[in-house]
């Protein structure tokens, strides 16, 4: 189906700038939203505030739409208060505005960090467990949980991408397996709101990264082809990883320094 108006949430923060590039001129009306206004707001986009957490703001956002890419929220860990309400909250807001609005696809942008209490000696794929690594972490497998739900009984087409590191390039060690440039970014988003087949898919936010610990066949399932190689900036990668201080729990899990955050289990269990 063509989609004349898509939503995305987020607006303002680093991803959000980068995607509104990349997707002028793939579809009719971009409407964006966000707490605070952009400050780059070109003439052809739309903006609407609204606060995630506040349900008839959503709904208010989400009149007319046909799709949403869902990168709103808090991006980082916090405590559990800010992590409910924006994250928690504020993606059942969205997805119950979507449903009520009769949206027909959402983009979900999960994270590599409701995995990221596995073993980075460990290849995972969409079918494993989730582990989650932080509060931040638990807020995306709901996310993916909360997009199941409303594709199973709502109807919605839904894609949850766990995206692990979008730059231009890769800046570390880690970063070297988990990275996704920008356009892969938007490849992806797009297999979301068009992919005639789609229901309800998980996939990982990964370009062409030799290092990577993800199994994508799911993304690949759906035509994503990345472009990008994280090889190709390896040196850079690896000279700003000299002289970092070790981390003992987080250089041995997927999720860096997010899984030794506050870690006070027995790291011999893991």
């Amino acid at each position: 189906m063509a989609l004349e108006r898509v939503l995305i949430t987020g607006a303002a923060g680093g991803i959000g700038r980068r995607l509104r590039r990349l997707l002028r001129g793939a579809y009719p009306t971009l409407r964006l939203s966000d707490k605070v206004r952009p400050d780059d707001l070109a003439d052809d986009e739309e903006f609407v505030a609204a606060d995630l957490g506040d349900l008839a703001a959503v709904e208010a956002v989400m009149a007319g739409i046909d799709g949403v890419i869902h990168l709103g929220g808090m991006s980082v860990e916090n405590d559990w208060e800010t992590i409910l309400h924006a994250n928690i909250i504020g993606t059942r807001n969205l997805f119950e505005a979507a449903r009520r609005h009769g949206v027909a696809r959402v983009v979900f942008a999960s994270s590599n960090h409701a995995m990221g209490f596995y073993p980075r000696r460990r290849r995972v794929g969409t079918d494993n467990l989730v582990r989650p690594d932080s509060r931040y972490g638990v807020s995306k497998a709901f996310g993916e949980a909360l997009g199941a739900l409303y594709a199973d009984k709502h109807g919605l087409r839904v894609l949850c991408i766990r995206i692990g590191n979008v730059d231009d390039r890769p800046v570390d060690r880690r970063r070297l397996a988990i990275w996704l440039h920008p356009e892969d970014l938007a490849q992806l988003v797009r297999i979301g709101l068009e992919h005639p087949a789609l229901h309800y898919e998980v996939v990982y936010g990964a370009s062409d990264n030799e290092r990577s610990w993800w199994d994508n066949e799911a993304a690949f399932r759906l035509g994503y082809r990345p472009q990008w190689r994280a090889e190709d900036y390896r040196d850079h990668a690896l000279a700003a990883e000299r002289g970092r201080p070790a981390d003992a729990i987080g250089d041995i899990m997927q999720g860096g320094p997010f899984a030794s955050d506050e870690f006070s289990g027995d790291a011999n269990r893991l």
